[in-house]
């Protein structure tokens, strides 16, 4: 039976792209000057209005810079060595309690839409998003759509994939079914083979994926724009006597880099700053992408405000949580480095902005977060439970305005064991963990009040710090 305070619990909305970067934000100057950058000319209107009605966490640290981990930590609400989820060719366990089935359980309606990562080596997704695994993770039949990233949905159109894994490339795609809904979508309008020619062309520079030539998709049939509809849908179809709970999982501003037309115009005059120690032979190609990669920003945040229209529209905007977070971020040629699964800032650092009924808004706190730690603001604020997500420490106190953001977490971790590395960070200093091919461990230090792009390695002069950072490490 559920209980009689279901239908008083707020809602939850969760808009979740993938790989958008913390510092690519419509931040004040204050917390660009924190983080050694100016302001960016981002256009995330919508955004904005969320950070206005609530509190943006300026340091979230992501616990692995990993699409499929990331996400795994993120829906059991533990960390990375405990979450099962070791890299991209693992499954989440569907014995491990999700967060979501919490909310099930207690009456949410609980949906979903865009690219989960939940069951990301299967490049299953039945043609309609929808297979029996996803009521076992937690979700509520008919209310979710789930696809492959932008990689993965090439993969579903041109290899040919059992629910039991087994694979067999296509000769010809166009005479099979697809198995991604997205790519299912663009098949039935004749545009599916011109996406999978699109992404054939985006050859690489220098080793890099730069191609930021726009795709030859209209807007309607753009992936993103695709999500945003299906998301919309949901939220129209959900019942009116239950809370319910949304994540919407858009696959931008992931690479490639492939905008519309429209997209591309819009930014083709706008000038960015040029990468942290990038490389100099590729300026004008790394501008293009940083172009392209807020065109792709300025898309989401265009459905972000649809989202809040229709919320709006059902008459429940006052009754619900809205989070904007990502699950890693995005070197964007800092460091001549692009893309995550690296220990450096612009992989691990990801948004988070959080806006609720009754809390404290227009605030930007420091405070040591990672994204598991949702699970337990959303448990906090439903009124609910989840003991198993033992490395979520909820943000309510922070955003009611209850406890002192300092009194939150100490250390904040981010780690990846396919990768060598390990992360820790007490606010000050950054201590970076790697292993080489020999199992040899490597430590570099780094002072973030001084030099927060993470330039000078002061471990040689830091013993004790390093000493004191490394048991905690090992404590985690």
């Amino acid at each position: 039976m559920v209980d009689s305070a279901v239908n008083t619990r707020p809602n939850i909305l969760l808009i979740f792209p993938d790989q958008h970067r913390g510092d690519w934000m419509p931040h004040d100057d204050a917390t660009c000057y924190r983080l050694g950058m100016e302001p960016l000319p981002l256009r995330m209107p919508n955004v904005e209005h969320i950070m206005r009605d609530g509190v943006t966490f300026t340091n979230c640290m992501t616990p692995s810079p990993l699409c499929a981990p990331a996400r795994a930590c993120l829906a059991s609400g533990l960390r990375y060595a405990r979450a099962r989820v070791p890299s991209n060719s693992f499954n989440y366990p569907v014995d491990q309690r999700t967060f979501y089935s919490v909310l099930k359980e207690a009456g949410y309606t609980v949906g979903g839409c865009g690219k989960f990562d939940l069951r990301k080596p299967e490049h299953f997704f039945a043609g309609t998003g929808w297979v029996p695994k996803m009521a076992k993770l937690g979700f509520s039949k008919g209310y979710a759509i789930d696809n492959g990233g932008k990689h993965d949905a090439i993969r579903c159109a041109t290899t040919h994939v059992d629910e039991d894994g087994t694979r067999k490339k296509y000769k010809d795609p166009l005479e099979h079914e697809p198995v991604c809904p997205y790519m299912m979508y663009l098949k039935e309008r004749g545009l599916m083979m011109d996406h999978v020619n699109d992404f054939a062309k985006r050859t690489k520079i220098f080793g890099v994926g730069l191609n930021a030539e726009p795709t030859t998709l209209p807007d309607y049939a753009y992936c993103d724009n695709w999500i945003g509809r299906n998301g919309m849908d949901i939220i129209k179809s959900f019942p009116t006597d239950a809370p319910w709970f949304l994540q919407v999982n858009f696959v931008c501003p992931h690479e490639p880099w492939d905008v519309t037309e429209r997209m591309k115009e819009a930014w083709e005059d706008v000038r960015f700053p040029h990468s942290h120690r990038g490389n100099e032979y590729l300026r004008e190609q790394e501008q293009a992408v940083r172009q392209n990669y807020a065109a792709m920003l300025e898309n989401i945040d265009r459905n972000v405000g649809l989202f809040l229209e229709a919320i709006e529209a059902r008459g429940d905007l006052d009754n619900t949580i809205i989070v904007y977070s990502s699950d890693h971020g995005e070197m964007l040629g800092d460091f001549s480095m692009w893309g995550k699964s690296v220990p450096w800032r612009g992989s691990t650092n990801v948004p988070l902005v959080i806006s609720a009924p009754g809390i404290k808004g227009g605030r930007r706190v420091d405070a040591l977060v990672e994204t598991q730690d949702l699970v337990s603001t959303f448990t906090d604020f439903t009124g609910l439970e989840m003991p198993g997500a033992r490395d979520s420490k909820s943000l309510h106190g922070i955003l009611t305005g209850s406890i002192d953001q300092g009194h939150h977490r100490h250390f904040q971790v981010s780690e990846l064991d396919t990768r060598s590395f390990g992360v820790i960070s007490d606010g000050r200093y950054k201590l970076i963990m790697q292993r080489d091919d020999e199992g040899m461990e490597h430590y570099k230090l780094y002072d973030l009040n001084l030099d927060p792009w993470e330039d000078d390695d002061i471990s040689g002069s830091n013993e004790d710090i390093m000493k004191e950072l490394s048991k905690h490490y090992k404590d985690r």
